[in-house]
């Protein structure tokens, strides 16, 4: 082994605890660097490895663990930064909180990367040589693990608690459409998958004896990924994207400052700059679409503003907008985020109420117990009944998906019936000139590689953006610019593998690959 090398390996051994975790913290930090909007993917290939060592060099599963969880506090803190933003909206209010609410949730997810390394220690038989003379087939071995662990735990926080699946390892491809294109059979977690173990398989070259087998290893880690690539390229030399005749959206992205979106004075201007926006040269127009909450009054009960937004509508079309609906008054008042399908008459032709709602944002967990506010004011919101699929005449059937229910994978079209598109209204202004709106948008194009849908994005202050059913953009108004564009929407493809059969193929991979790998390691343990 080069000398340089097994310093560096004892150096790591040798660290405290402490030490070893704020190594971990700034290589997490380092690995967000991958993600939307910066896509420098390579560093995951010094990240990984890095956290892979410093584990192996932890004297106990305690100290393991406190290392995983301090490269996921980095990596979290980093990669949630911009939620921060939406804390100065009413800066005297909820300003001082923005420092401890990105901690706090940073500290919590990355409890699942703590889990993440834990399990590898688990699983993985100790070494009896002193370390770093590590057994051949147990770093082999420890990479597999550590990536089914990994994809493993990311699934995990897309459910539990209600789940925010945001950012996973496997958006890092949305950059490189011909990788993107696995997630049609795979989904974004089998990406994770494959990325996570091509990513860490250069772990071996620094803890096998066997410089050859080291290598043999790395490229064999590699093949998915590399012949996943070239699947996708060849997927999509051969795809036009397609149009649905007869019908051309107009999005409209106003461009409202959320510190001004709600302000009485000014939400009626809001609503008929929009109109405005909507019926200058739409000739060709046969559906108009705006964001989450664009019409800041219950559209339900707001007989004005409903006649003002119906002025938009084409004939024989649809204004399809986000606003409040409320049912009921004082005591048994309920309040949802909504989608209205509103017609030129006035008549409101569809509903859709949002089902997965923020905590924290549009209701308080545990209300009863932590009688706390909202950071977006008001009493809460009740969640809806979806995902649901949405027919109005002249206007192929969608999938209505507010705000972040567009980042679940597997879980934006109805079960017995799929759509032909998928329709993200967002704001979000909340979160300014950030990473934000673009990681938003990267979890929009994942979803519609993996449904084989198109997916139509509209959000107040941007990106607002076309995909087609391959996850490429058509069309799109950047961020914080005041537009409105004009397409038509693209045709949805046959129905993919991640459509049909779910997390199903990934969870069987992800199990085989620990088996596996945990069955190996300790038949060569039990024979060394």
């Amino acid at each position: 082994m080069n000398l340089s090398i097994s310093r560096l390996l004892t150096l790591a051994q040798q660290a405290s605890t402490i030490r070893r975790a704020g190594c971990a913290f700034l290589f997490g930090a380092l690995a967000t660097a991958a993600m939307p909007p910066w896509h420098l993917w390579p560093v995951l290939w010094i990240a990984l490895p890095a956290l892979l060592i410093l584990v192996e060099a932890a004297k106990t599963n305690r100290a393991a663990f406190l290392t995983g969880w301090a490269f996921g506090f980095g990596h979290f803190a980093t990669g949630f930064a911009w939620i921060g933003n939406a804390f100065f909206v009413d800066s005297e209010t909820f300003a001082a909180l923005a420092v401890p609410a990105i901690g706090g949730l940073a500290a919590g997810f990355a409890l699942y990367t703590g889990c993440a390394v834990l399990l590898v220690r688990l699983l993985l038989p100790q070494a009896e040589d002193e370390w770093p003379a590590t057994k051949n087939i147990r770093s082999i071995c420890q990479v597999c693990i550590f990536a089914a662990a990994w994809a493993f735990v990311e699934w995990w926080r897309g459910w539990f608690l209600t789940g925010l699946p945001w950012n996973p390892i496997g958006s890092v491809w949305v950059a490189l459409p011909a990788l993107l294109q696995g997630a049609s059979l795979i989904g974004v977690f089998g990406l994770s998958l494959l990325t996570v173990l091509a990513a860490s398989a250069s772990t071996v070259l620094f803890l096998n004896d066997s410089r050859r087998m080291a290598v043999v290893v790395v490229v064999i880690c590699h093949a998915p990924l590399i012949l996943l690539s070239g699947w996708g390229a060849l997927r999509l030399s051969t795809a036009d994207t397609n149009y649905v005749p007869n019908v051309m959206l107009r999005l409209v992205q106003p461009n409202i400052a959320q510190a001004d979106k709600w302000r009485p004075g000014l939400r009626e201007g809001h609503v008929l700059e929009q109109v405005r926006m909507s019926t200058t040269d739409a000739a060709d127009v046969t559906h108009v679409l705006w964001a989450e909450t664009a019409v800041p009054f219950p559209l339900n009960q707001a007989t004005g503003a409903l006649a003002a937004t119906a002025r938009a509508a084409p004939e024989n079309g649809y204004v399809l907008t986000g606003a409040a609906r409320v049912l009921g008054q004082q005591s048994g008042r309920q309040a949802f985020n909504s989608l209205f399908a509103v017609a030129a008459n006035g008549a409101i032709a569809a509903v859709y109420d949002k089902t997965h709602l923020v905590p924290f944002g549009e209701y308080m967990p545990l209300q009863d117990i932590i009688p706390l506010p909202q950071l977006t004011g008001g009493t809460g919101f009740t969640a809806g009944l979806g995902p649901v699929s949405i027919s109005l005449p002249g206007l192929p059937a969608f999938s209505p998906l507010i705000c972040y229910e567009v980042i679940f994978p597997g879980a934006v079209v109805e079960d017995d019936q799929r759509p032909a598109w998928l329709f993200n209204l967002t704001n979000d202004a909340w979160f300014g000139d950030s990473s934000g709106p673009h990681q938003h948008l990267a979890a929009a194009q994942l979803r519609a590689v993996e449904e084989g849908l198109p997916v139509v994005r509209v959000a107040n202050t941007g990106i607002s953006a076309v995909a087609d059913g391959y996850g490429r953009l058509t069309g799109r108004i950047p961020l914080g610019e005041k537009g409105i564009l004009d397409s038509r929407l693209p045709v949805k493809l046959q129905a993919t593998l991640f459509s049909i059969f779910g997390h199903g193929p990934f969870l069987i991979i992800t199990l085989v690959l620990a088996l596996v790998a945990v069955g190996i390691a300790r038949k060569d343990a039990k024979n060394s």
